[in-house]
């Protein structure tokens, strides 16, 4: 890998220059303390402050290294606070020699570095159709940024990890609320072991900060992003894979391909691992309108464990496909730039379009295939451009929900579903009635305290107000 002091020097050039005119502007975020680095997150879009889930508007994206306010934030449960000096790493479970490790003791260990892009695995879940449940992630549930820590492989070693150990369970020290089970991840034996799989306790240089797992997060290079487990707490070896939902029912994807709208068993799926190929055209903004004259394509396009071959790209929704010039900073786990330059024939709207190709001969699908998670979007992406045309604001629409207060269900969303997460989280969604029930009674399993008589009258307006 190239010197890092170069790596160090792009995230600082990356952050010049990125400030759109006219681009809107994000919620405002307090700053992160704990202890260590504090990190600005005022220009992410808020998909839920609690949980916190944040997403990178896609024109920020201009930087091979994603800076560290500009990098998505994914949680499933509350933000935990830990102080270094008491925080612990416990390794067990099929193990000869048991430890229990301090941050210090850990970086006392060989330490390696390593280039890797992250993404949500519902990165997209909001252009599936029919709608599914979750965070309604659209494009910039993904980042790529400078991991250093010590090899889970030199961890497992030292503890003694045993011939029966075929899968390490990750956990964090963040917890649900009430019943809600704890998120723990399952990685089989082999990618545990895999030199390339870390501890990180750096992230472009400098202590993770705290939406990012500080003081310890697990970096599972080229699998979805919910692998690198933060805020790790405990690693366990066992010789079975972990029962909690997370493994055995969530973060699953059916075998076939399945009826969009029909549901599809647990045992039918299969455990989502690697990445899919994919690109994303990051300038010009869409519906950016620019003057007529010379204009930059520009993107990012990854495909997990193996790499990107080639990136085509069309000024013309498709007709015609010309290939993109690929950048120079290459690295196995880590996503590349592509640049096309095109000079418009004359005024007028075009559609651009951009389609990767990964070293496996994968090729972006015009439509990916829908699943009832809403995992993996990687269809081909696109944006409109306005040349020499200036087009009219776009009058913006009322908030989901948005009136019928007096509603009794408005109430019960009060009472009930706040007291764990915020609002912005239900106005998201876009279920019917069938899908919000499926909802609502798996947080009744959770521990939310909506009673029988409730139920009904609160899944009608859930389907009525937010769809």
């Amino acid at each position: 890998m190239r010197h890092w002091t170069a790596v160090r020097r792009r995230v600082f050039l990356g952050t010049l220059g990125r400030i759109v005119p006219g681009a809107a502007a994000a919620t405002l975020l307090p700053l992160s303390v704990g202890g260590q680095q504090s990190v600005s997150k005022a220009r992410l879009i808020v998909r839920s402050p609690r949980p916190e889930d944040l997403e990178t508007p896609v024109h920020l994206l201009t930087s091979w290294i994603t800076p560290n306010d500009l990098f998505y934030v994914r949680s499933h449960f509350y933000t935990p606070s830990i102080e270094a000096g008491a925080w612990r790493l416990r390794v067990d479970g099929d193990v000869g020699a048991p430890l229990e490790l301090t941050l210090g003791e850990i970086r006392a260990l060989p330490a390696a570095t390593l280039v890797v892009t992250l993404e949500c695995a519902g990165n997209g879940r909001a252009f599936f159709d029919p709608p599914v449940a979750g965070v309604q992630w659209e494009k910039g549930a993904v980042g790529t940024a400078a991991w250093r820590g010590v090899r889970l492989a030199d961890v497992l070693r030292r503890a003694g990890v045993q011939p029966s150990a075929q899968y390490v369970w990750l956990d964090g020290a963040d917890l649900g609320v009430a019943k809600a089970p704890d998120f723990i991840r399952s990685v089989p034996i082999d990618k545990a072991m895999h030199p390339d799989t870390l501890l990180a306790y750096e992230m472009n240089g400098e202590p993770l900060p705290v939406s990012h797992g500080f003081p310890l997060r697990a970096i599972v290079p080229g699998w979805e992003g919910a692998y690198s487990i933060k805020w790790l707490t405990r690693i366990q070896a066992s010789a079975r894979d972990h029962e909690g939902p997370f493994v055995q029912s969530g973060y699953r994807f059916p075998r076939r391909p399945a009826a969009p709208g029909t549901l599809v068993p647990a045992s039918e799926t299969d455990p989502l691992r690697g990445m899919p190929v994919k690109s994303l055209i990051t300038a010009p903004a869409d519906h950016a309108a620019v003057p007529n004259g010379d204009l930059r394509m520009a993107g990012f396009a990854w495909a997990g464990e193996d790499e990107i071959n080639r990136v085509d790209v069309s000024t013309d929704g498709g007709r015609t496909w010309a290939a993109a010039e690929l950048g120079r900073d290459r690295e196995r786990y880590a996503w590349r730039q592509f640049e096309f330059g095109w000079r418009p024939p004359q005024s007028g709207s075009y559609l651009l379009m951009s389609r990767a190709t990964d070293s496996r001969g994968r090729v972006q699908p015009i439509a990916p295939e829908w699943n009832p998670a809403g995992y993996l979007w990687n269809a081909i992406d696109r944006v409109r451009v306005n040349v020499g045309v200036t087009t009219p604001p776009v009058a913006a629409a009322p908030p989901p929900g948005a009136g019928g207060a007096a509603d009794p269900g408005a109430s019960i969303v009060q009472a009930r579903c706040v007291a764990c997460h915020d609002l912005r989280l239900i106005e998201q969604q876009r279920l019917d009635v069938d899908g919000w029930r499926r909802e609502v009674d798996k947080m009744i399993g959770w521990g939310a305290a909506v009673t029988p008589e409730e139920r009904e009258g609160l899944v009608a307006y859930l389907a009525r107000r937010y769809r």
